[in-house]
């Protein structure tokens, strides 16, 4: 619970006269750069952040064509995974580990939280085994997914005598380049630190037979398409790719034109947004300020764990301070930040030792963060997919979340 002092008795401005069947906004008065001061992305309706959510209902187990023991992996792999309480595998984990054991190029389409960073791992895991010489690159678009991942590699691989590498931006890349120099099978990285590894002379490209592209998507959308191009260009010709993504666009099915061959497509995509996230606008009236509406949201109780977007580095970390300041449990992740800051505010953030997370879109994508109460988008997203992603955040595993979007 939130603990704050509330400075002003103002009623916030709720609006959801679009689910009674009349529209809540026009574009004409509401555009989105009226709407953030500025704002360059692009026009999203407001009637689109306006969605109550669908009673939760027993849904209908998948029914997997495996269990974990029927696929052909590694007895000691399938100990760690029973370890871990896993009988069934998810649908992306239960169509995409088959084809993976088989040596073929992989395109999985599924929604972030469907278990992806397994259906990849396990696999791999099996193929480093029986062939110890053999070398994984996992390229991810954030640092702390990458970080994510190496945590869950570590996990599977349990007691086995094999290693990762972990490359992200934000961390000293003197430690980096001697733990390269170590034994390892596994490098998890971001493009960019990648790339500069590569130069350095610290990662030869060519030496790795599989190469996982993790959240895709994401990667082209933060510009790492050239960092992309460059470390695929040094690859070795005869190679397992294996890409993964949450959206197909036409840029997307060009990268896998341009880098697999041959793939098997795996779809299991369940829709755009989440059934059980109950979305919602914030109307900051004339004469109001946006912050002490949010610190009013806040201070109400069932705001528990929130998960606040803002779009600029500069931007989160002011409002982390000023929320800071009034008295809310409030960390911050931002470009700005080195990754072992980063990794301690998420750390935080996951145990409840704080209850408020700003972020600019890093934390969108990929992370797996338990029982977000709200997600709270303080700036406007730069796209209607963004928005998409930021409010996955919320309402996971089944539970039920809820999202709310300022509106100036």
């Amino acid at each position: 619970m939130f603990k704050g002092n509330k400075k002003s008795s103002k009623t916030v401005a709720w609006s959801s006269r679009s689910r009674f069947g009349k529209p809540a906004f026009s574009r004409s008065k509401f555009s989105a750069k009226k709407s953030t001061g500025g704002f360059k992305g692009k026009y999203i309706d407001p009637s689109r952040f306006i969605c109550k959510a669908e009673p939760i209902a027993e849904a209908k187990p998948y029914q997997s064509k495996n269990a974990f023991a029927d696929f052909n992996l590694d007895n000691r792999i399938k100990t760690n995974i029973s370890a871990r309480g896993y009988v069934n595998p998810t649908p992306i984990q239960d169509q995409t580990i088959p084809h993976i054991l088989n040596g073929a190029d992989v395109v999985g389409i599924a929604n972030t939280g469907t278990g992806k960073t397994a259906a990849f791992l396990l696999p791999l895991l099996h193929k480093v085994l029986n062939n110890p010489n053999e070398n994984i690159l996992v390229i991810v678009p954030t640092r702390e997914l990458a970080q994510q991942i190496n945590e869950e590699f570590i996990q599977f691989r349990g007691n086995l005598r094999m290693f990762s590498v972990c490359c992200v931006g934000g961390a000293f890349i003197g430690q980096q380049i001697s733990n390269l120099r170590r034994s390892h099978n596994f490098v998890i990285g971001t493009p960019g630190r990648l790339k500069d590894l590569i130069e350095r002379g610290a990662i030869n490209p060519a030496r790795f037979g599989t190469i996982v592209l993790d959240e895709a998507d994401r990667m082209l959308d933060m510009g790492f398409i050239a960092d992309m191009r460059f470390i695929m260009s040094r690859m070795a010709p005869e190679r397992q790719t294996l890409f993964f993504s949450a959206t197909t666009t036409s840029e997307i099915n060009n990268l896998i034109k341009e880098f697999l061959k041959e793939p098997i497509s795996v779809s299991v995509k369940t829709g755009d947004t989440a059934k059980n996230v109950d979305q919602d606008v914030i109307r900051v009236e004339r004469g109001q300020e946006k912050i002490e509406v949010l610190h009013q949201l806040l201070s109400q109780p069932e705001f528990n764990k929130v998960l606040i977007f803002g779009r600029t580095k500069h931007g989160v970390e002011k409002l982390s301070q000023t929320l800071l300041a009034r008295g809310f449990k409030t960390e911050s992740i931002h470009g700005d930040k080195n990754q072992s800051k980063r990794q301690r505010a998420l750390q935080s953030f996951k145990s409840d030792k704080a209850s408020v997370l700003v972020a600019t879109d890093v934390a969108a994508r990929g992370l797996d963060i338990p029982a977000v109460s709200h997600v709270i988008n303080y700036d406007m997203p730069d796209s209607y997919e963004d928005y998409v992603h930021r409010i996955g955040r919320t309402g996971r595993a089944g539970q039920a979340g809820k999202a709310l979007t300022f509106l100036n």
